[in-house]
């Protein structure tokens, strides 16, 4: 939870300080730049960080070492081609990448992927140890000193080149102390074996398809809202502020997600199926319980919220966020049916499931931003038109509620998906583990107490 929360805090001063020194242009296309490097991330590190979790929480010294070199041997390799790629295609369209919003991506993050390289590898291998407060301390040099430099900058108002040069360095200044401190496994480079390579890339194949696909149920709606010509960065810069406050949704859910994990791979490794279903029950149920009460608070005070993080300029974001709430009380079954999946060595199932749910995202969000979007400015404008309102006036006034009212929608497609994603996910999970749909409310609703009174009374 400290590691989460606190790092969340530090994310969350920065967004703030950034939309405050940002113009609403500049600051869509860094959207664009984190967004689409989270994506490409998710790409180089898939294949290998749920399997080392799985894998290293179980292992003697020597496997221990081996996993840990392919580990890194493997994401070094993809990293390096991964920056070709991307090298090769902004040389080859330059013009069209700027002017698509997605330049600075193209241009920085082939420099980015190896700035973060030994920060990523620690996270992985730290997980799997259990080691939290090392995880922690890295994340705060990491955010931490580049929320540092937002204070400082919210006075000097450099531009966004030097705001970019301070995010490059903090990242490479998180990775070295990692790899001084042999928390990313680099000293094991050569210990690598073609036996631990092979076990973390056959489990690392569906997992990556996973990883890229939860990814791109986020993702996916930045990316669609930025090609649109009817939103385009101003778009993703009002999109994001309602985005950005689901993590306030997740700050614990990673934290229970993060432990349950090895815990639930330890229980399934040694075949106990009943130690499985129970760590899912009291989690999946438990988090459900606890986040009734600040989703209920959220919607309530969505716009007092928005205007905290965004300002008056993004207060039109409000009921965006809303609909994010009701999405958050879905979100924690979600989220540990596919812990559960990938704990029981079902990995390929998992896949399947987030595969249903982006191609759902992305058919919904497509349609919406593509075709509603054009119609309902064209309808709008005609309406304003024919009540006497001048052309100009009302394309401006007609763009500015379409833009809004498509932004709502994208929203509710992220509710749809993530019900079909239950569905299917706890369709497999319930062959694999029989289990009762009744008790991730009924265990559900007893951990989530206990959670409440272990918390009381370690403050009194």
């Amino acid at each position: 939870m400290a590691n989460n929360g606190l790092v969340a805090i530090f994310g969350f001063l920065s967004f703030l300080l950034l939309v405050r020194i940002l113009s609403q242009e500049t600051f869509g296309e860094w959207i664009l730049f984190i967004t689409a490097g989270n994506f490409i991330d998710m790409l180089r590190f898939g294949i290998t960080r749920t399997a080392l979790v799985r894998f290293l929480s179980g292992a003697s010294e020597k496997e221990a070492e081996q996993l840990m070199g392919a580990n890194y041997s493997i994401n070094l390799i993809s990293t390096a081609i991964i920056a070709a790629l991307i090298v090769g295609a902004y040389m080859l369209f330059p013009g069209p990448l700027e002017a698509s919003g997605f330049g600075m991506f193209f241009k920085w993050y082939p420099l980015l992927s190896f700035l973060t390289l030994g920060f990523n590898n620690a996270q992985s291998v730290l997980q799997a140890r259990m080691k939290f407060d090392r995880m922690l301390y890295l994340r705060i040099i990491n955010v931490g000193s580049f929320m540092l430099f937002l204070c400082v900058n919210f006075f000097l108002k450099y531009d966004i080149d030097v705001v970019l040069f301070a995010y490059l360095a903090t990242n490479f200044l998180s990775s070295l102390v990692a790899s001084f401190s042999n928390w990313d496994g680099i000293r094991y480079l050569f210990r690598a074996t073609k036996n631990a390579s092979s076990t973390i890339l056959d489990f690392g194949k569906y997992t990556t398809g996973t990883l890229i696909g939860s990814n791109l149920l986020k993702s996916s709606d930045t990316f669609i809202i930025g090609l649109s010509p009817f939103l385009g960065t101003t778009g993703v810069a009002l999109y994001s502020i309602p985005l950005k406050l689901t993590e306030i949704i997740e700050i614990p859910l990673r934290s229970f997600t993060a432990t349950a994990f090895p815990d639930m791979s330890r229980a399934s490794i040694m075949k106990d199926n009943e130690g499985v279903k129970s760590i899912f029950y009291a989690n999946a149920g438990g988090m459900t319980f606890l986040m009734v009460p600040l989703m209920i608070f959220s919607f309530i005070f969505a716009e007092q919220i928005v205007y905290i993080l965004g300002g008056k300029d993004y207060i039109i974001t409000a009921n965006i966020f809303r609909i994010f709430c009701i999405y958050g009380l879905l979100l924690p079954i979600d989220r540990f049916i596919g812990v559960a999946l990938d704990s029981v060595n079902q990995p390929r199932l998992n896949f399947y499931k987030v595969v249903y749910m982006a191609a759902a995202n992305i058919i919904g969000d497509s349609v919406v931003v593509f075709g509603f979007a054009a119609s309902f400015l064209g309808f709008s404008w005609l309406v304003l038109l024919l009540n006497g309102v001048m052309p100009d006036v009302a394309y401006k006034l007609a763009h500015g509620f379409t833009m809004v009212r498509t932004l709502e929608w994208v929203a509710i497609v992220t509710i749809l998906f993530t019900i079909i994603g239950i569905v299917v996910g706890y369709s497999y999970l319930n062959k694999a583990l029989k289990l009762r749909f009744i008790d991730i409310f009924v265990i559900g609703y007893s951990s989530g107490k206990k959670m409440i009174k272990s918390t009381l009374n370690r403050i009194s």
